[in-house]
């Protein structure tokens, strides 16, 4: 059974109990920058395990009178076309994708707003697809000097031509598809056009990570290191609450950096001195909500190696630069950590030394260990899922789940009428045969329905899968690495 170290229940309490007190503190109005995924936050499920993915929308929903959502987007990322890497969606796309799922559960989506607006063709038919759909657009621009100017900054001609977005309700939560959107400087722009209006709103940070309470060396907070090595975050003692309070309090480089200036511009708008430091401002509660630090540790600890072996992978694929591989071992080295920690790693590396292949080692949620190599009907990651599957349902080794005469036929029609050079089967087409199989094979049944308990089971391969392999294993929930090596050695190395 997977061990928990996290107790959501007490977050929603304690979460939305945090937010509230937060808007109360102010003229009952509150300005709430949510970085980091509302949705799906899969990090934070993985360093805190019992950490539901969705638990930051479900805290939302349960005030969810009081609050109302908007999405911000730059008009840069919209010229551009960027995607969401995780999602393999486009910043607009996603823009949709959020309505669609805040207003699926209940949240009001009041408006989008499009930050450092300039009138591309791409922007303004973004804007106007938005608006037929019946979505308010408001439009904010580039401020000069921005953020060192802050005289100019706050006044007419800085936030002042940017466009008041309506609101109705005492909690705004500002949220965007991906960092560097906007979010806070429509958040303090409302700030300002909210105190002109004579009404005294306030503005907050949620930010999951790092959790402040948490020391700088434990391994959750060395984790968000490790998830973020691209963007250069570096957690650190935040120094402006050490010298307000006399408390050590974590935070990152980012908001440390940007916190003078960002006072400068609070205490502009509102004429008061409303936070002392970067860890003021925030209000996440996750810290005191973690109910086995043990647990959390370890955790943290197999994420960091995790990312370690996705550096590696990355680099060896060409799509990240070299020095994050150097960036990696330093995190690692913090944490006191190496390749071989994560038991799957020697597991899979030993299976390839004696079959001379490749070969993928699974360690399941009790500790056992099953691996799987290449054979002429299964490549190594399904005969190891074939493997944990059988180890699950509590059947011997010998025990056949797909028998030649079913995955021959599939082989044939993968080869010689779909142009596949691989006859091996990757995992979903395992799965799918097995699903038939089920039909005339009780076994087959049987290990189909132990698939849930695979979820949270670790995963090492040799080489690097296929990206159907990779895929399958991440929506059964099993947290999979690779060797930086390819099993080939041709220059061109399709998806499947």
């Amino acid at each position: 059974m997977n061990k928990i170290a996290f107790d959501n229940e007490k977050y929603i309490k304690m979460q939305s109990a945090k937010i509230m007190e937060r808007v109360n503190r102010f003229d009952n109005k509150l300005y709430l920058e949510f970085g980091g995924k509302l949705f799906d936050d899969y990090h934070a499920s993985r360093v805190l395990p019992g950490f539901q993915p969705d638990i930051k929308v479900r805290m939302l929903t349960s005030m969810a009178d009081k609050v109302e959502i908007v999405i911000v987007i730059n008009a840069h990322d919209i010229e551009k076309s960027k995607l969401r890497s995780d999602l393999g969606i486009t910043y607009n796309q996603d823009v949709l994708r959020l309505i669609d799922a805040f207003t699926g559960i209940g949240l009001y989506v009041s408006s989008v707003v499009i930050a450092q607006y300039v009138s591309l063709a791409p922007v303004d038919n973004f804007k106007s697809q938005l608006e037929k759909m019946g979505i308010r657009v408001y439009l904010h621009y580039a401020i000069k000097d921005y953020p060192s100017n802050v005289d100019f900054i706050v006044s007419e001609e800085g936030y002042g031509r940017n466009e008041y977005v309506e609101t109705t309700r005492p909690l705004v939560v500002v949220t965007a598809p991906g960092p560097g959107s906007g979010k806070m400087a429509t958040c303090l722009s409302q700030l300002y056009h909210e105190h002109k209006r004579g009404v005294f709103a306030g503005y907050a940070k949620y930010e999951t990570f790092p959790i402040f309470n948490l020391p700088l060396s434990h391994p959750v907070n060395l984790a968000y290191e490790a998830a973020t090595v691209d963007l250069d975050d570096v957690n650190m003692i935040d120094p402006f609450h050490l010298e307000a309070y006399g408390i050590t309090a974590v935070n990152y480089n980012r908001d440390v950096e940007i916190f003078p200036v960002l006072r400068r511009i609070l205490k502009q708008i509102t004429n008061d001195d409303i936070y002392h430091s970067p860890t003021d401002m925030g209000v996440n509660m996750c810290g005191l909500c973690i109910s086995d630090d043990e647990v959390a540790r370890e955790a943290g600890k197999e994420e960091i190696i995790r990312r370690y072996f996705q550096a590696l992978v990355d680099v060896r694929m060409g799509v990240a630069n070299e020095n994050i591989i150097q960036k990696m071992e330093v995190i690692m080295n913090k944490a006191g950590l190496t390749a071989e920690d994560r038991k799957c790693v020697i597991a899979a590396n030993e299976k390839a030394d004696q079959t001379k292949g490749p070969a993928v080692a699974i360690e399941l949620n009790d500790g056992r260990i099953v691996t799987g190599k290449n054979s002429a009907l299964l490549g190594a990651a399904s005969a190891a899922l074939i493997n944990a599957m059988k180890a699950e349902a509590g059947f011997s080794d010998e025990t056949m789940l797909l028998s030649p005469n079913i995955i021959e036929p599939v082989q044939r029609l993968k080869v010689d009428f779909l142009g596949n050079n691989n006859p091996r089967l990757h995992l979903s087409e395992v799965l799918v045969a097995l699903t038939i199989s089920a039909q005339m094979n009780p076994v087959a049944g049987k290990a189909i329905e132990a698939l849930p308990l695979l979820n949270g089971a670790q995963a090492h391969s040799t080489v690097i899968l296929s990206q159907d392999d990779i895929n399958t294993f991440k929506k059964l929930g099993v947290m999979l690495t690779c060797e930086p090596t390819y099993q080939t050695k041709k220059l061109f190395h399709p998806a499947k």
